[in-house]
């Protein structure tokens, strides 16, 4: 009798958890990154994550537990950067139990896997929206009252990035501290901007190298968006902006030869779970100093930049590729700011802005190495 009581009371405990979250929980209306007004029962307890590097936000609005309302996700941040992806499931063992998918960021998610975990809502990256509308996705979901949420870090960060830190504020119930995210994302980026508008500014020529070691032609890198956008915006001149309409394309070797960039900067990060031993550069959370500088002297080896400015002067670099998807490109600009202009940012110290970032919002300690440089080495 005593144990039939005992279950009793559990169950209605739990009923009673259930009934207290359904009257916090209403219906609200929002306006994704794609413009579209989607109706979402919030705060959301279950997500499913098109990307699983959108963690890199939901960490900083659920710090005292990230898992809890992730449910499933694109195992990318699994094979992009194992690193972070260890450091987060050695906090939050939670992590290694949620039903994982594959493809790259802009293919379409596992739509079987995401109705089976009856989710609240699906955030979807932004540039994913032309083939989930050809595959009628979203009137799947909405079928079975499944509402498909539009972010965006990564096809265009300059203009999406605040709002879609505002979005998951929302619909997490967590304005408050998305609010003070975008200041101090805003307060660092200004920290160089407002410095470079007071000066007469030379700007040196910068090549991206785009996703180094993951690709094996030349020349991929950034139009006038994304790493392109933090070049300028940290006193660079991106010598690819005229030759690569939109964000992302390619140039060809010759170009980047007569362009001869001042400084040239490789996207890269520890890829062996897609190109085993190739030549990517392994910067990132905790990186091996000693390897990463010994892969990134490949570089000024390359056909492309042989005898190019940079090459004379050592001036390559490289930097953690998962800037250009996540809110934390700010300490990349103010890295590159330093690396054009270093008698100007004597003073700034990225590692450190990193770190405070880390200590303010994030649920996991900050680990050095996610630039690195041949300027000065030799």
């Amino acid at each position: 009798m005593i144990v039939k009581m005992t279950f009793r009371l559990i169950a209605a405990i739990g009923l009673g958890v259930l009934s207290v979250q359904a009257a916090f929980a209403e219906m609200i209306t929002v306006t994704d990154i794609a413009g579209r007004e989607v109706r979402v029962n919030a705060p959301i307890q279950r997500a499913v994550l098109g990307e699983g590097r959108q963690l890199y936000m939901i960490a900083a609005l659920d710090r005292e537990n990230p898992a809890k309302r992730i449910v499933g996700w694109r195992k990318d941040l699994i094979d992009a950067d194992p690193a972070t992806y260890q450091a987060y499931l050695a906090k939050f063992p939670a992590f290694g139990d949620i039903p994982a998918f594959a493809g790259l960021e802009q293919s379409l998610i596992d739509i079987e896997t995401t109705i089976a975990q009856k989710p609240d809502v699906v955030f979807l990256n932004l540039e994913t929206q032309q083939a989930v509308d050809e595959a009628n996705y979203i009137e799947k979901l909405d079928a079975l009252d499944i509402p498909v949420i539009y972010v965006d870090f990564r096809h265009d960060p300059e203009h999406n990035t605040e709002p879609s830190i505002r979005l998951f504020g929302k619909l997490f119930n967590q304005e408050a501290r998305a609010e003070a995210f975008v200041r101090f994302r805003a307060n660092e980026i200004a920290r160089v901007t407002d410095k470079l508008t007071k000066i007469d500014l030379v700007r040196p020529k910068v090549f991206i190298d785009r996703a180094a070691g993951f690709y094996e032609d030349c020349c991929h890198s950034f139009g006038d968006g994304n790493f392109g956008a933090m070049v300028e915006m940290a006193g660079g001149d991106n010598i690819a902006k005229g030759f690569i309409p939109g964000t992302f394309g390619q140039i060809n070797a010759e170009q980047v030869l007569i362009s001869s960039p001042d400084h040239v900067i490789v996207t890269s990060a520890a890829w062996d779970a897609y190109v085993p031993g190739g030549k990517w550069v392994p910067v990132g959370p905790g990186a091996d100093a000693d390897l990463v500088e010994k892969k990134l002297e490949y570089y000024p080896t390359r056909p492309a930049y042989l005898g190019i400015a940079a090459q004379k002067t050592h001036a390559f670099h490289a930097v953690w590729h998962q800037f250009y998807n996540s809110p934390y490109q700010f300490v990349a600009i103010q890295q590159m700011a330093k690396w054009f202009h270093p008698d100007l940012f004597a003073d700034l110290d990225p590692d450190e802005t990193f770190r405070q970032l880390h200590d303010r919002f994030l649920p996991i300690d900050y680990q050095p190495g996610y630039f690195a440089t041949l300027a000065g080495a030799q």
